[in-house]
């Protein structure tokens, strides 16, 4: 690369472009879109139970993950945040904020994630649709301290029902919906 964005040669342009679906602007230029993974999964066997960290889960349409506390219910199937909203709110509440802590399921490796009632994305093979925003919850304060769940608000990642059944690990790709101009 001789400049941000400008990528020289034609086989170099192709195997970024395959690799990462970057889009072309013309004359050599490129918007790279960084590669979304996941990077933790976390689940509670019940309401309140300490989150165990997982390699993978598998998704079951209409009901969940198997295993974590929300599995069966009618809307809530799994949570999703990404390590960029974390560090956002981590630098507004002072103190680092640990992923697993959160009680949310799934963190992806960059967001923000999609928030809009109806969005759908997949993580690895599993289409989800976003049901709402996850608005931390006031036990944030007493696991963080004070002020840790105003500084997780609007960073928190959204609620999401599963709409195919499949295997979520970590590592998969997630693919968002391109951004609306």
């Amino acid at each position: 690369m001789t400049g941000p964005g400008r990528l020289e040669g034609r086989i170099h342009q192709q195997i970024v472009q395959g690799r990462h679906g970057n889009v072309n602007l013309g004359a050599g230029f490129y918007i790279v879109r960084m590669a979304v993974t996941v990077c933790s999964i976390f689940l509670a066997p019940h309401k309140g139970g300490e989150m165990t960290q997982v390699q993978s889960v598998e998704a079951e349409i209409g009901k969940g993950l198997v295993g974590d506390r929300y599995y069966g219910s009618k809307h809530r199937h799994v949570t999703v945040q990404s390590v960029d909203a974390l560090a956002e709110a981590s630098e507004v509440f002072g103190s680092p904020i640990d992923a697993g802590l959160t009680r949310r399921n799934i963190t992806v490796s960059v967001g923000p994630v999609p928030a809009q009632p109806g969005d759908r994305f997949t993580v690895g093979s599993v289409l989800l649709e976003v049901v709402r925003v996850a608005a931390p919850c006031s036990v944030m304060n007493a696991v963080f301290g004070d002020g840790a769940s105003a500084a997780l608000r609007r960073r928190a990642g959204s609620v999401c029902r599963v709409l195919n059944s499949g295997v979520i690990a970590v590592g998969d790709e997630v693919v968002f919906p391109p951004p609306v101009a």
